[in-house]
């Protein structure tokens, strides 16, 4: 008669792991990193090499040397997957002391002081961003024109559709919005008459990104209500705002400019940072799709995408408090 052996619960497996869904996001940026190549050159390179080798040399040491773990966690490829984001949110000319400056205060700060993966209040790779942009604003607006392969060396910079936007909003003439490019040249990213492919590496092709969103739902690595809620909230309100003035983009250039799908898809997702049910990610993606209508609009940078996370993160716990799923086997009272 073979053994009876009673455990705590949960008695069903699945086959999800930390491992399994980092690799998975990483997977997901391949169309992306594949068009950052394409279109920017030896600088892609360099920017995701030297970010993602940075995030895990310090995750390694901080681990080993300042909190004295015993267990590594960079193979999980959370510090992979975090370095990438980072360089996909930097400019394809930047240099590379400055990058592994943002890899450390990602890992330093936005990470490991929280007590590493799974403990950490705002997102990493946006927290290295944020601190860049805030102490290097230069750099990390001096955007390479797309198509130059060598954009690290001897790039030609220039306007991007976010600050054509911006201007026709300040200057109230809805003909400035001329100079921006079609929608299918935003939507992948290709340069005609205005540089549809300027910005953060990452963020130039919306189609790529949308690429990778089908495929973390496809494998049910995210939910769909934090990038809907997100892209729907923007599109519905830049809508509203250039029906009654057309100096407003028309939503769908709206959609595919600057970092708003990278955030949608990529960073407001991610696992510790936002809501745990779906009520919550709604509330939460409707919250950054607000607060960056309101950053980009009015506010005094063109991009209001990371600050608008960043600042939805902080009341990820607020939401969880107030809006929880329902427990198993809870009765409703009538």
């Amino acid at each position: 008669m073979g053994k009876l052996i009673v455990s705590l619960s949960p008695h069903a497996h699945g086959t999800d792991s930390v491992e399994r869904n980092m690799y998975g996001v990483i997977i997901a940026l391949m169309p992306a990193l594949i068009v950052s190549l394409v279109l920017f050159g030896i600088g892609s390179a360099i920017v995701c090499a030297t970010s993602v080798l940075a995030c895990v040399v310090f995750e390694w040491a901080i681990a080993k040397y300042i909190l004295k773990s015993q267990r590594t966690t960079v193979c999980d490829g959370s510090a992979i997957l975090t370095g990438l984001l980072l360089g996909f949110n930097l400019p394809s000319n930047l240099p590379v002391w400055i990058i592994i400056i943002g890899a450390l205060v990602a890992i330093g700060v936005g990470k490991m002081s929280f007590g590493g993966l799974g403990s950490n209040l705002f997102n990493p790779a946006l927290v290295g961003r944020c601190f860049l942009l805030v102490s290097f604003p230069a750099q990390m607006t001096s955007w390479p024109q797309a198509g130059q392969l060598t954009s690290y060396l001897d790039a030609e910079t220039g306007a991007t559709p976010l600050s054509v936007m911006k201007w026709a909003i300040k200057s109230g003439d809805a003909s400035v919005l001329e100079q921006l490019p079609g929608s299918l040249s935003l939507m992948i990213g290709m340069p005609d008459s205005c540089q549809a492919g300027a910005g953060s590496l990452g963020e130039v092709c919306g189609l790529a990104l949308l690429l990778g969103l089908a495929f973390m739902l496809w494998r049910k690595i995210i939910t769909w209500h934090t990038p809907v809620s997100v892209l729907l909230t923007v599109f519905v309100l830049s809508g509203l705002l250039h029906l009654s003035n057309p100096a407003y983009a028309d939503p769908i250039a709206v959609l595919f400019s600057g970092g708003l799908m990278l955030g949608a898809i990529f960073m407001a997702t991610d696992y510790v940072t936002s809501p745990m049910c779906g009520r919550g990610q709604i509330v939460y993606g409707v919250g950054i799709g607000l607060l960056t209508v309101i950053i980009r609009n009015w506010g005094a940078y063109p991009e209001g995408m990371s600050f608008a996370i960043l600042i939805m993160n902080a009341f990820t716990p607020l939401i969880n408090t107030y809006i929880k799923p329902k427990r198993f086997g809870e009765v409703t009272k009538k």
